[in-house]
């Protein structure tokens, strides 16, 4: 509980129970892309008294204080990330909304090839792939 405290005051923000718990449910959940909802039943799973609202106000309060990333996918569902440094782009499954991570050396060096071929200079980007599980073809 220290860390999060600590981290709360080094973003500027009271140290409060509902934003605690909330931060320690981002920090040790499996998925590291978790939508308001999530966070919610994790809460509940854990017996504490936060609204939804709530919820949604200190994701918002973090976004703000660059405490997580708010991703926007297509579909209309946000998710939240822990801002931990270091670029990565995302593969969103039309299916399940799972979203996973990754990173290309080849991608990045291919998009800043691009940009500067149009006399662009690239300062940032967000790649998205839309995916769906393959079909097997038995």
């Amino acid at each position: 509980m220290v860390l999060e405290n600590q981290e709360l005051k080094k973003a500027g923000l009271k140290v409060t129970l509902p934003r605690v718990k909330i931060l320690q449910i981002l920090e040790t959940t499996e998925q590291r892309h978790v939508s308001a909802e999530d966070v919610y039943k994790a809460l509940l799973e854990a017996g504490e008294d936060v609204g939804l609202a709530t919820v949604y106000r200190v994701l918002t309060q973090f976004e703000n204080a660059g405490l997580v990333l708010r991703h926007n996918f297509d579909g209309g569902h946000s998710v939240f990330e822990l801002s931990r440094g270091g670029h990565h782009d995302h593969m969103v499954c039309l299916e399940t909304n799972r979203v996973v991570e990754f990173h290309s050396e080849e991608i990045e060096r291919i998009q800043k090839e691009l940009a500067e071929a149009e006399g662009f200079e690239l300062i940032d980007h967000n790649l998205v792939l839309y995916v769906r599980p393959k079909v097997s073809k038995e």
